[in-house]
């Protein structure tokens, strides 16, 4: 018996062991076709006959610091093998993040195949970026893969690090400042970490943006300067990196497991949809996480065994009966739907009035609201989907309240409930000085008492010939939220949340090298013609309501 695995299963809340005799192979050796070797190891339960295997591909240090995970998982009925990533964990070679993975992937499942102890029935297990090796072999694993639990991210990974088309530059530098750091010893680890925000804080603002690792970590992190080196979707270097092609060619059951603050929620969220509209019959499940929440890591733990179980061994005692399982927020409860977003939800269009009001209605003829956005002095981020290993900085309402380059439009008190589940979006008249400019939009939630709960947001980055005049189509983050009534719905409009998102030099010039700063002067409309708004997918109270 594992004293870490007991006290985990009991957090988590697990389905009682079927034996506590684990045996445990490690270092076993992986050779890939290109002559690199993966270290894994090997958790096998005694006395319950052939069984199926859960399979972890992990840059992390899962198998060396983790270890109790491979054997609570076994305790319950499965072989698991836990492998570490090329340049991770004693594998041989150089990390590669992403663009190794499917290849690295094939050579593990042709390995599992020659274990005598194999018996064809495999599914995957892991959150974060271990979720994203389970995507990178799915569509090629065959019928022996009977089972996915991928938490926590999206199968695409140029939307994870430039959503929207922008460099998610706090999330990269956080990561590359982790799994530099990672296999120090845990004291020694998080006192790096803890330490290193101040120097993520000067990366951040290092121009060129390719040599921020070198301040951040003190070397220099080839995967990095690849991302900074791609910053377009098309470059066809991304093309190893995304799985979303083949997300609906799938066929092993999946249940995808996030929080509504969690960073990845829009590329999990995009393949939730892609299953669906597939034929496929995934769960979701969304509660009120970000993506490092102690309480998310457990509920996904449990959720995965209990969905592992029910599709491997036939054992679906603990499965709950609805495909879907949100937390509203506002409303404060768990909602149980048949799918995401429901069938009942309608677009409602808020439109943005020129004297900073939100309504329904068309606006009247005006003069559009204008600011200037300045590289120099960027708009902050004060909210939006967690910070992985944060930099510091000013957060809250009051921070953009004091700036004169950010737009608010507020409706007035709601006469009723208003429940929005789904994905909201915004189009935006815009215009601006400059063909290199970002627009971002972000909704809240006001109370009468003054408090402010933030609700959607993202920032789309544009890039054209010539200055920019046109409506924009932003696509928000996935909700499921009741504005009460008495509440104000907010929106707020401008150019930046740095450093969540990378500033807009406003030249067009690669991020490799750009170094010249250029002001951006904006205009948003809001006439008959060219009328601003939000559209809010909004779901009547009797619908989804118990």
């Amino acid at each position: 018996m594992n004293i870490a695995a007991t006290i985990m299963a009991r957090k988590a809340r697990l389905a009682p062991a079927e034996t506590t005799d684990v045996t445990v192979e490690k270092d076993l050796r992986i050779p890939t076709p290109d002559g690199i070797v993966l270290l894994a190891d090997h958790y096998a339960p005694q006395g319950l006959g052939n069984r199926p295997t859960i399979l972890i591909r992990s840059v992390y240090t899962d198998r060396t610091k983790g270890g109790f995970l491979g054997r609570l998982i076994a305790e319950r009925g499965f072989h698991v093998v836990i492998v570490s990533g090329r340049g991770t964990c004693g594998s041989g070679g150089a990390l590669t993040p992403f663009v190794s993975e499917r290849d690295d992937g094939r050579a593990v499942l042709a390995w599992l195949r020659d274990q005598p102890w194999s018996t064809g029935k495999l599914g995957t297990f892991g959150q974060s970026y271990n979720g994203y090796t389970q995507w990178a072999i799915a569509a090629e694993a065959g019928p022996e893969l009977q089972a996915m639990t991928t938490s926590l991210i999206g199968s695409n990974a140029y939307d994870l690090l430039y959503p929207g088309g922008a460099l998610a530059l706090e999330l990269c530098l956080g990561w590359i400042t982790m799994v530099a750091n990672q296999e120090k010893p845990v004291v020694a680890y998080l006192s790096t970490v803890a330490r290193g925000g101040k120097k993520r804080a000067q990366a951040a603002r290092r121009l060129p943006l390719t040599e921020a690792d070198t301040i951040a970590i003190g070397a220099t992190a080839p995967h990095w300067r690849d991302w900074i080196d791609h910053p377009h979707a098309d470059d066809p270097w991304w093309a190893r990196a995304d799985h979303s092609t083949t997300v609906a060619q799938v066929t092993a059951p999946n249940h995808l497991i996030s929080g509504w603050d969690d960073i990845a929620l829009p590329g999990l969220v995009r393949d939730y949809r892609a299953l669906q509209q597939a034929g496929r019959e995934p769960y979701l499940t969304i509660g009120p996480w970000q993506h490092w929440d102690a309480e998310l890591s457990l509920t996904t733990l449990r959720e995965s065994i209990t969905w592992l179980r029910a599709h491997l061994l036939n054992d679906r005692r603990q499965l709950r009966q609805a495909p879907v399982r949100l937390y509203v927020t506002g409303a404060r409860e768990w909602r149980d739907l048949e799918v995401y977003p429901p069938a009942e939800a309608r677009p409602q269009r808020l439109h943005l009035h020129p004297d900073g009001g939100l309504a329904p209605g068309l606006p009247a003829q005006s003069t559009p609201d204008r600011y200037r956005f300045d590289p120099a002095d960027p708009t902050p981020a004060v909210a939006g989907m967690s910070r992985l290993i944060g930099i510091p900085r000013k957060t809250g309402d009051g921070v953009l309240a004091r700036r004169d380059d950010v737009l608010t439009y507020t409706s007035d008190p709601l006469p009723a409930d208003l429940e929005v589940i789904g994905i909201p979006s915004a189009e935006l008249h815009v215009t601006s000085s400059l063909a290199h400019t970002d627009f971002y939009v972000r909704i809240s939630d006001v109370a009468p008492a003054g408090t402010i709960t933030h609700v959607s947001d993202a920032l789309r980055r544009l890039t054209a010939d010539q200055p920019i005049d046109e409506m924009v189509e932003i696509e928000l983050a996935p909700v499921a939220h009741r504005f009460e009534r008495g509440h104000h719905i907010r929106v707020q409009v401008t150019s930046g949340a740095y450093p969540r998102w990378d500033r807009n030099l406003g030249t067009g010039q690669p991020p490799a090298t750009a170094i010249t700063m250029r002001t951006a002067d904006q205009q948003l409309h809001h006439t008959p013609t060219r009328p601003s708004a939000v559209i809010l997918p909004v779901v009547p109270p009797t619908a989804t309501q118990p």
